[in-house]
């Protein structure tokens, strides 16, 4: 059976929310980490451990990542799902460069760095859970990290957590302690969020679909 096209409010909603999440997270990206030099986890923590221990260019090292996973959810979550993921990446990375050129905040918290860490953890998590909660993703790594919770049963937060933990832990070979330990803080509180978010999301979903099946079941018992 064909599932129903969403009206169009719901559409633009969903646009709405996952653009909405896309600049958060830029947000959070270059006033908090950049600027208070925490360090990354994920993609583009292999991708500068790549830089630094064989000299690749991350950009190259990222597509290697990001090809055969853009590839795997389009088998595994659809055509919809990799055009909202597009969508939110082409938007993640205008809202950075915008923010990097022309914003003119600066939050400096380097006196404060746990301060700078709960706050990434905050904002990042909240920003991602939205971006995944409505159907997209930011990169290889998001959605390496829904695949593993579809086909694990951890939660998509508990993933994150778990990949930028072993990148981190290797990024000791380049980075000072204290930045790893901080930004360490942050994966933590952010895979809270991002699990709290989407958790309310999948029950929804969850919820959703039962009361679909029910409707069918009743339309096909009345005939």
């Amino acid at each position: 059976m064909m599932r129903r096209a969403k009206p169009l409010r719901k559409q633009v909603a969903q646009i709405s929310l996952i653009l909405f999440g896309a600049c958060l997270l830029a947000f959070a990206y270059y006033h908090i980490n950049f600027q208070n030099h925490l360090s990354e986890g994920g993609f583009v923590g292999l991708a500068l451990l790549a830089k630094y221990g064989f000299n690749f260019p991350p950009a190259v090292t990222m597509l290697v990542l990001d090809i055969p996973l853009f590839i795997m959810a389009w088998m595994l979550k659809g055509r919809q799902f990799i055009w909202n993921t597009i969508l939110a990446s082409l938007a993640f990375s205008g809202f950075y460069e915008l923010f990097e050129r022309f914003s003119p905040v600066v939050i400096d918290l380097g006196n404060h760095m746990l301060a700078a860490s709960i706050l990434s953890g905050l904002l990042t998590g909240l920003a991602t859970g939205i971006i995944l909660r409505f159907g997209a993703a930011t990169g290889g790594d998001d959605i390496m990290s829904v695949l593993l919770s579809k086909y694990t049963g951890l939660s998509i937060g508990t993933i994150f957590l778990l990949l930028d933990c072993m990148v981190l832990a290797l990024s000791f070979l380049y980075l000072p302690m204290g930045e790893v330990f901080y930004t360490v803080i942050a994966v933590v509180i952010a895979s809270r969020v991002i699990t709290w978010t989407v958790g309310k999301s999948a029950m929804a979903e969850e919820e959703e679909t039962v009361a679909g099946h029910g409707h069918v079941e009743g339309a096909r018992s009345s005939l």
